[in-house]
């Protein structure tokens, strides 16, 4: 299945499109416009996985900041339809590998999983990460967790 997977970066109306759809069903509390979107990809590297022409997944990649000059964000998401099948092993491992290949290379890969979404934090969990903070936005009802594993190793074998 996932030799079918196409990740692209974000570069077009299309493709933005594309991924706030996913990034908006799998994180509505934080539901973006397309305008943030477009903000979004002039900070960090944005990419939707297709299969065939369906957008299935979609990744954001932030660089290392002056605060956290060794820390990268690393958030890949799957829709619920199209988990268990690998596919999400295959978009984190695009992600990782674009920020190890940041300069400086980082030190640390954080990710951000909306509580809720149990099978993002068992994907997480799965892979090295552990959970460094846990935190609820104004308004907000659902905490966001926040999670962190060496940026070179740290992952463990997962089958989906």
């Amino acid at each position: 299945m996932t030799d079918d997977l196409r990740i692209e970066r974000v570069a077009d109306e299309a493709s933005l499109r594309d991924w706030r759809h996913v990034h908006n069903l799998i994180v509505p509390p934080d539901a973006l416009t397309l305008d943030e979107v477009r903000e979004r990809a002039g900070r960090h590297l944005l990419d939707v996985a297709y299969l065939g022409g369906a957008a299935v997944g979609c990744t954001t990649v932030r660089r290392p900041t002056p605060d956290a000059p060794s820390v990268a964000t690393v958030i890949a998401r799957i829709l619920p339809a199209h988990r268990g099948r690998g596919l999400g092993t295959a978009l984190y491992a695009h992600g990782l590998a674009e920020a190890r290949a940041l300069v400086p290379a980082p030190d640390t890969i954080e990710t951000i999983v909306l509580a809720s979404n149990e099978d993002g934090l068992r994907f997480a969990l799965s892979h090295g990460f552990a959970e460094s903070d846990r935190y609820t936005l104004d308004g907000a009802t659902v905490p966001y967790v926040h999670l962190r594993r060496p940026a070179g190793g740290g992952r463990r074998t997962m089958g989906g």
